[in-house]
């Protein structure tokens, strides 16, 4: 018996459809939309490719979408500048930095100067904080995601054990502090635990969030868990010829689907619902700051 296919694409498609529906609603109201502005150094292809996809749906959810490109030997002071600049200007609601950034400019030092009401990655000191003390704010997009599909897939959450396989600052923490904010029992594991297989198989929700392909087993999943795959991995398919590669999650899929209740797939899986979840925290920082009413 094959698990049951989480399709985190038709979930974005939906939670996208809901954001253009408020999009729309504000600008009745208010005769304004929300602003996301997404900053690109460099010209690496992978984040081109984001770049552009988040742009689209940007615009598709009936928001104003920005960019800024500035080429890969831009200065660690003229970046900061830029990110200050839009930081006070007070057209621009959301602020996203694509990382990774190219070697020599240092990502903190330029996150640090995003004005905490403008993350919308949720990747500053006051949103990390805010998320420890359970405060309101603006949480990032991936962990969220993952909360997401595996509430709808399972309802309440409250007592699973979940195991989150990566310690990140990204995924791995935040998602295990929204997973406890759901009343779940948390297990942290990383490359230092001991017997990480045998932590793997206690989880009702197995996420793994560490970047290696392929490295959860079948036989580490405990048969009926549901696995949310944060992991996108390219390897080689030499099937498909010499050059060919394809994507991968974090887990041996052809192994886990025999075995989990649920999982999700790659691509496919946790990857669209972090635009969809962009798109909400624009518009949740947009009715934050300029004081909106979404009812």
């Amino acid at each position: 018996m094959s698990a049951r296919i989480i399709d985190g694409k038709a979930v974005a498609t939906a939670i996208d459809a809901e954001v253009k529906q408020t999009v729309a609603a504000l600008n009745q109201s208010y005769g304004q939309v929300p602003c996301l502005c997404v900053v690109l150094v460099g010209d690496d292809p992978a984040s081109q490719v984001y770049v552009r996809n988040k742009g689209r749906r940007t615009i598709a959810a009936g928001m104003t979408s920005r960019e800024i490109r500035l080429p890969a030997h831009v200065s660690q002071d003229a970046l900061e500048s830029q990110i200050c600049a839009l930081s006070a200007d007070p057209d621009v609601d959301g602020i996203l930095v694509q990382l990774p950034l190219p070697t020599g400019l240092n990502a903190d030092a330029v996150i640090a100067c995003i004005d905490p009401d403008k993350d919308v990655d949720g990747l500053t000191e006051t949103s990390a904080g805010r998320l420890v003390l359970g405060r309101p704010g603006l949480r990032p997009c991936t962990p969220v995601g993952c909360v997401d599909l595996a509430k709808r897939t399972l309802g309440n959450l409250s007592g699973a054990h979940v195991v989150v396989v990566g310690r990140s600052i990204l995924v791995g923490k935040p998602a295990g502090l929204l997973f406890l904010a759901e009343n779940c029992t948390v297990s942290l594991a990383h490359s230092r635990t001991r017997d990480l297989a045998a932590v793997c198989r206690s989880a009702d929700i197995l996420v793994p969030a560490v970047g290696r392909p392929e490295m959860i087993k079948g036989d580490w999943i405990r048969p009926g868990a549901t696995v949310i795959d944060v992991g996108i991995n390219r390897i080689a398919n030499p099937a498909a010829g010499p050059d060919a590669t394809r994507l991968v999650g974090d887990v041996a899929y052809e192994e886990a689907i025999h075995i989990a209740g649920a999982i999700t797939p790659v691509p496919g899986g946790v990857g669209p619902m972090t635009i969809a979840c962009l798109l909400q925290n624009t518009v949740q920082a947009a009715c934050a700051r300029r004081g909106w009413s979404l009812g």
